[in-house]
């Protein structure tokens, strides 16, 4: 029997989203409007965050270095408290 995240599919969007986010050295942040016109959809900015809330792999896509425009944390799975703590690890905070 298949769980549901194996059937979940990705969509073209979600994986130039996963592609960009992979390329994001350790100790860098982005944000999510940076993504956004990246991958050519610069308005996208808020569906660049609905595809990381979907992150099938948080192991190779680390969603936790995409950050807000206004310079808050933004949301992460596990809260923004261990958003923070990944990113003040790896020097990007």
């Amino acid at each position: 029997m298949q769980s549901k995240s194996s059937k979940r599919r990705i969509t073209s969007f979600q994986q130039k989203v996963y592609d960009a986010v992979r390329k994001i050295p350790r100790g860098d942040i982005r944000t999510y409007k940076e993504i956004a016109e990246i991958i050519g959809h610069p308005k996208a900015f808020r569906a660049v965050g609905n595809a990381l809330n979907k992150n099938p792999d948080l192991k190779t896509i680390p969603c936790h270095r995409v950050v807000r425009a206004d310079g808050k944390i933004g949301g992460y799975r596990f809260g923004t408290q261990k958003k923070r703590s990944l990113l003040k690890k790896e020097g990007a905070l």
